[in-house]
């Protein structure tokens, strides 16, 4: 992706861009990059459009294709949920898409995003690639969060510590607007050439600095029964801050890579980092807790988590609350 965002310069925008797949921010970084250099501001009014595929069908997208611009030499056609243009999925259609594609026009430069993956295999999606841009935005491994972010902030002027990393990953998990959002707005309040360590995350994203899932996972990995339940008591009386949904989901995930550790013949950091897909940093908190937990006890956690999964969804809920029945499962985690 890096690649091709380096390739996007003033004069060397291509006629086509075939964008799709499960990671919306990469391809909203491409889409941005193009819009602030394919055309000029005083231009844009007349040769830039932004579309939806829910309004279009193949006829209509082909003959924005096919206009010229007004007064410039290039205009600029972005489609967004590309897959919701009406006939798309119809051979006949594609093969119209496709024609296009070997012979696009020079002055038009056709973007289509799709908030899904494609089968690139198919003849009108390769055709995109032989005289343009091709690309699918996958989903990042979790391992790939902490270089990513890393990368991130080095490219904002600023050093941002492991810990701080752990961190927000914990807080927000796999979403990478997200998470850059949140750097963003910590390095509005940090000097540049400062580092960003957890006390600045705390800080500024919000984070209770004693009392948010990432100090509850790191009390149960310890079995320290006294912290855990502090948390849970907290998280009990503010439910609005802390939904149960995102805590359980990421207990479950922890849970079970605990159980892939068991597994494993080969206990050192870097095989489990890469058994796990996780940065090796991380790799000694599943190795403490495959230390403190048994194979029979991590299938129990497990069980009671989906048990209360269920419950959190009002399912033999009776009158229990969020907070009750977080109680209970971490109470069944330790006990």
């Amino acid at each position: 992706m890096s690649e091709i965002l380096k390739s996007i310069k003033k004069d060397s925008i291509k006629p086509l861009y075939f964008l799709h797949g499960e990671e919306p921010f990469h391809i909203e970084q491409i889409v941005d990059k193009i819009q602030r250099l394919a055309i000029p501001a005083q231009e844009k009014g007349f040769n830039e459009f932004v579309l939806f595929g829910k309004d279009l069908n193949v006829g209509a997208l082909l003959n924005y294709a096919r206009r010229f611009p007004m007064m410039a030499e290039k205009q600029l056609i972005i489609v967004k949920d590309s897959q919701q243009i009406q006939g798309i999925d119809q051979k006949d259609n594609q093969k119209l898409i496709e024609d296009y594609a070997l012979q696009p026009l020079s002055s038009t430069i056709l973007v289509l995003t799709f908030s899904n993956a494609q089968d690139e295999r198919k003849a009108w999606i390769k055709a995109f690639g032989k005289n343009g841009v091709l690309h699918n935005s996958k989903k990042f491994y979790d391992n790939q969060l902490p270089e990513f972010l890393a990368d991130y902030c080095h490219a904002k002027g600023v050093k941002i510590s492991m810990k701080a990393i752990q961190l927000l990953i914990e807080h927000i998990g796999n979403d990478l607007k997200r998470l850059t959002s949140e750097v963003d707005k910590v390095v509005l309040n940090v000097k540049l050439g400062d580092g960003i360590d957890a006390d600045t995350i705390q800080k500024f994203v919000g984070i209770s600095k004693e009392y948010n899932v990432f100090e509850l996972q790191k009390a149960l990995i310890q079995r320290d029964v006294v912290k855990a339940n502090q948390i849970v008591i907290f998280f009990g009386s503010n439910p609005k801050d802390n939904p149960i949904q995102p805590i359980l989901i990421i207990l479950y995930n922890f849970f079970s890579k605990v159980l892939l550790v068991h597994a494993s013949s080969d206990k050192s950091d870097s095989a489990i980092a890469s058994l796990l897909k996780v940065n090796s940093f991380f790799a000694k908190d599943y190795l403490n807790a495959a230390r403190n937990y048994s194979l029979h006890k991590l299938t129990t956690v497990i069980h009671s988590i989906k048990i209360a999964d269920l419950k959190s969804k009002g399912v033999d809920t009776g009158e229990e609350t969020e907070g009750d029945i977080l109680q209970k499962l971490i109470f069944e985690i330790l006990h």
